[in-house]
């Protein structure tokens, strides 16, 4: 017991050492720029310490519970040799880690909140749950055949461009941004697992340049099947948005409901979190069970963290409708009445920088990058390239929404630029540049992200917010490929000069 309340106090302090950049960075602008405070500060507190207990909740269950059997199965199912079964339990694994994504719940209520009901949430979840099973499926197929990762997802941004052009505007900033909601806390660990043990138990296969990049497949796919929903549902479903209900309204409604803390609508939230995490549950168990046919090792832990995983995914939901969202409106909106674009850029830049720093899964993979090669990627330096190229796509995003600029003009070009570096970096950097951009949109980055960039679509004039409010996740996901593929080229040149010398 004592042991478990010390490694509860770890996450704890782990969680709050993750948000503490973001606070910095927030109350700098408060008070060195607004210089007020704001007036739901309280509940601003309370909904980031929720946010803070809620990540450590459900860090340690996923550790304790989610993680340890998902990853056997994933050793079982490479020894077992059956491609259907891989392949479905890729599909099975991939859809559900998704549905249950928190940061996807939120960006979808917030979707369906602001289009009136024209953009259902459980719909826009499904469908995004659907591609992402599609994407690890055909991601773990690519390496068991052994293809080079690039031919794949340099044909998805051709694809993804080529469906922009028929897809409603209302729908295109929306569906660039599920590509990187879709992987976050839950999705990360359980993909990358399955993807460097599969390389790993394959011969012939490198684990850098062959495991790495099914979270890339994760994060390309929604901006395909999102657009395609938007393409049915704009042509099909009645029009329900005539009037597009103002975000704050929802936001206000949402924390003042909170502030009444009835038991009953507490049991049923918690109840509305065991249906999203039932998916996995399911999944997990049917093939533990019913086609591994091997009992579950440790059952009484798994079950223990299966509970904190429930109670920790209630606790981020709720802490973040009280915390982070009002922070990133109310933020926002002192910036906009301020009429200093600059001050918002800053914001904007500093935001993005702070938390990308902080996101254990980033520094993870830059310690695997820094492992593989031998040193010549140095972690530090990798995790500032991708810093970097978050900030720098949030504050352009930023620009994009307050010059009124059509999304997709800039995420083609970046795309582009994309492409064209990848046939110039080294073969060893494009999967880990490819993943880069989605294990930088977290569940503490998401939620901020989205909410400056909808405050700011809100408080502009002749901005819409379903129109222009969403995108800057997926400048966020765009811009670190670049910046990491021009330090793989940079580190490649600077080897090639080494060896000229020799």
């Amino acid at each position: 017991m004592k042991q478990s309340i010390h490694i509860f106090y770890d996450d704890l302090k782990n969680s709050f050492k993750d948000l503490l950049p973001i606070i910095l960075v927030v109350a700098f602008f408060q008070i060195a720029i607004v210089q007020a405070m704001p007036e739901n500060l309280l509940s601003i507190i309370i909904g980031l310490t929720i946010v803070a207990i809620g990540l450590a909740l459900f860090i340690r269950g996923l550790e304790l519970g989610i993680f340890p059997i998902g990853e056997n199965l994933a050793t079982d199912f490479a020894k077992k040799g059956s491609l259907f079964w891989l392949l479905l339990f890729a599909f099975t694994i991939g859809f559900s880690t998704t549905v249950a994504e928190p940061a996807l719940i939120a960006i979808a209520e917030k979707a369906a909140s602001i289009s009136a009901g024209k953009v259902d949430a459980f719909f826009l979840r499904m469908t995004v749950a659907f591609s992402v099973g599609f994407a690890i499926t055909l991601g773990t197929l690519r390496i068991l055949l052994g293809h080079p990762i690039q031919y794949y997802i340099v044909s998805g941004y051709i694809l993804v461009v080529v469906v922009t052009f028929f897809a409603p505007k209302e729908i295109i900033g929306l569906a660039y941004d599920s590509g990187g909601v879709t992987t976050s806390t839950v999705t990360v660990p359980l993909v990358a697992a399955l993807g460097i043990g599969l390389a790993s138990s394959i011969k012939g296969r490198n684990p850098v340049i062959d495991g790495f990049g099914l979270i890339a497949f994760a994060s390309l796919t929604p901006m395909i099947f999102v657009q395609l929903y938007g393409i049915f549902v704009y042509a099909f479903v009645p029009d329900a948005s005539a009037h597009t209900q103002i975000l704050s309204t929802a936001i206000n409604e949402t924390v003042i409901a909170h502030q009444h803390f009835d038991p009953w609508d507490i049991l049923w939230d918690i109840l509305a979190v065991v249906k999203d995490v039932a998916p996995i549950l399911a999944v997990i168990f049917f093939f533990q069970y019913l086609i591994i046919k091997k009992p579950v090792a440790h059952l009484h832990k798994i079950i223990v963290g299966i509970i904190l995983v429930i109670l920790g995914l209630y606790a981020f939901i709720l802490g973040l409708e009280m915390g982070l969202f009002p922070i990133g409106e109310s933020i926002a909106f002192q910036l906009t009445a301020m009429h200093n674009n600059l001050l918002v850029y800053l914001f904007a830049f500093l935001i993005g920088f702070s938390t990308t720093m902080a996101e254990p899964s980033l520094l993870a993979i830059a310690i695997k990058a820094q492992e593989v090669s031998a040193g010549s990627i140095k972690q530090n330096i990798l995790r500032i390239a991708v810093a970097i190229g978050v900030a720098f796509g949030i504050a352009l995003g930023a620009y994009r929404i307050i010059a009124g600029d059509p999304i997709h003009y800039y995420i083609i070009v970046g795309y582009s630029l994309v492409i064209m570096m990848t046939y110039f970096a080294p073969a060893y950097i494009i999967p880990i540049a490819y993943d880069s951009g989605g294990v930088t949109t977290s569940t503490v980055t998401v939620p901020l992200v989205a909410a400056l960039g909808l405050g700011l679509a809100e408080n502009i004039e002749g901005r819409n917010p379903l129109i222009d409010g969403f995108g800057l996740i997926a400048f966020a996901s765009l811009f670190p490929m670049i910046t990491v593929m021009g330090y793989g080229i940079y580190v490649n040149y600077k080897l090639k000069k080494s060896k000229e010398h020799l």
